[in-house]
This record gives structure tokens, C-alpha cells and sequence, in this order.
């Protein structure tokens, strides 16, 4: 019994490019399990750069008019950005101009700990180091995905994400007690995001050497000789 071959669809070189374009725009958002959880329950969402944009006003107008103070208002600010933020998650990011929101997101996240922190008198070195951390983070996060590596989804959930992260320092500052949160926070995500990444690009490096390690094998002497050396062996 004679069988044809059977061929196995190439994927389209546009759409392999549009879907790993908004897998990296999803990867550098950063969300964490909140928007996870309701990314599938939010509809169509929201027009991502519009309401990031707002969401970026609107804390700044908040901070502008002097209505970041002690209490319960200094949670306004990751309310906010949750409300106007969360519901973007269930766009496609493919827009002209989506490219943008990821950027904005952190510089909205950095701008509200520092806001949010001033005003609650939090040390501001720990402001430093937890921005830092974050931004850490986020460099190892677009360094991998532009050599196709990706970082593993509960790194994503276990840092936070943006929204939690928000929403610990907002609580923590409304009760009074910002800086054992930020302490608490910083030890925790700075343990984690550098862990992970440390053994990540360790196996990594290993995997790579034990392939190079085979092409070798693989190999004649005179070949490995001109690798080592880079000269051809004198015949």
C-alpha cells in the first residue's frame, strides 16, 4: 500500500511575527496573577495606550494638587492605575502605537512608588533598591525574549506583577506601614528575579557548552585542530 506524504503546514511569516511580537509586549507589561486571573473577564478591554496615558495623568494631577497624604487616599494612585490599566490586558497589542504601553506601565509603576513613598516618608534608599530590583527584572525580561529565550509564566506570577506590587505599597502606606512593606518586598523580589535569572543563564550556558562539546565529538582531529588554533594542520 502506497501512501502519500503528508506535508505539515509551514506557519506564515506574518502572523509567526505578529504573535511573537504580542508575546513580548504581554512579557514586558509584566502582569502578575490579578490580571492574569481577569484578562478572559474584562471583554474586549480597554485601547491600552489611551488609558495607560490617563491612568499616568490622572496620577500626577493627584499628586500636582497635594491630595497625596497620610491615610487611606495614598492607595488612590494603584487604584487607578488597576482600574484604567487591568482591562488592556486583553487587547491584542498590535496598534501602531502599542509598542508603547509596556514602557509606560513602568514608568507609571516607578513614578506612583516614588509619589506614594515620598508622601508616606519611606526611606527613600529603599525606594531606590526596589526600583531597582523591578527594573532588573524587566531588562533581564527583554534581554531573553530577543534572543528567544523566555522566562518561565510563574516568574510572571510570582513577582506580582505590576498591579500587586501597587496595590502592597499603596495598602502598606495607607496603614502606616510602608517601610516593612518595601523592606519586605525588596528582600522578596530581589531574591526571587535574581535567583531564577542566575540559574536560568547558568543552564543555559551549560546546555550550550555540551552542544558545542558534541559538535566537537563530531569533529576530525584536523578540524578540532584548526578550531583551537586556527590553523590547518601542515600536511
Amino acid at each position: 500500500m502506497i501512501t502519500q506524504p503528508q506535508t505539515i503546514p509551514t506557519p506564515d511569516p506574518y502572523e509567526e511575527r505578529l504573535r511573537v511580537q504580542t508575546a513580548r509586549l504581554l512579557a514586558y507589561r509584566d502582569d502578575g496573577p490579578l490580571v492574569t486571573a481577569l484578562r478572559g473577564r474584562v471583554g474586549p478591554g480597554l485601547p491600552p495606550v489611551p488609558s495607560t496615558l490617563l491612568a499616568l495623568l490622572a496620577i500626577v494631577a493627584t499628586a500636582a494638587a497635594g491630595l497625596l497624604e497620610n491615610g487611606p487616599i495614598l492607595l488612590l494612585p494603584a487604584v487607578v492605575m488597576v482600574v484604567l490599566v487591568l482591562p488592556t490586558a486583553a487587547r491584542d497589542h498590535l496598534g501602531r502605537l502599542d509598542w508603547l504601553v509596556p514602557p509606560l506601565i513602568r514608568g507609571t509603576e516607578f513614578l506612583t512608588i516614588i509619589l506614594v513613598g515620598l508622601a508616606a516618608e519611606a526611606p527613600k534608599w529603599l525606594l531606590f533598591v526596589l526600583i531597582y530590583v523591578i527594573g532588573y527584572h524587566t531588562y533581564d525580561t527583554v534581554y531573553r525574549t530577543r534572543q528567544s529565550i523566555w522566562p518561565p509564566d510563574w516568574v510572571f506570577k510570582a513577582g506580582l506583577g505590576w498591579e500587586l506590587r501597587l496595590l502592597l505599597v499603596g495598602a502598606g502606606a495607607a496603614l502606616g506601614a510602608l517601610t516593612w512593606v518595601l523592606a519586605a518586598l525588596t528582600l522578596y523580589l530581589g531574591l526571587l528575579f535574581a535567583v531564577e535569572s542566575v540559574t536560568s543563564w547558568v543552564r543555559l550556558d551549560k546546555a550550550s557548552a555540551l552542544a558545542q562539546a558534541g559538535d566537537d565529538l563530531e569533529a576530525s582531529p584536523e578540524e578540532a585542530m584548526e578550531q583551537a588554533t586556527g590553523e590547518a594542520e601542515p600536511t
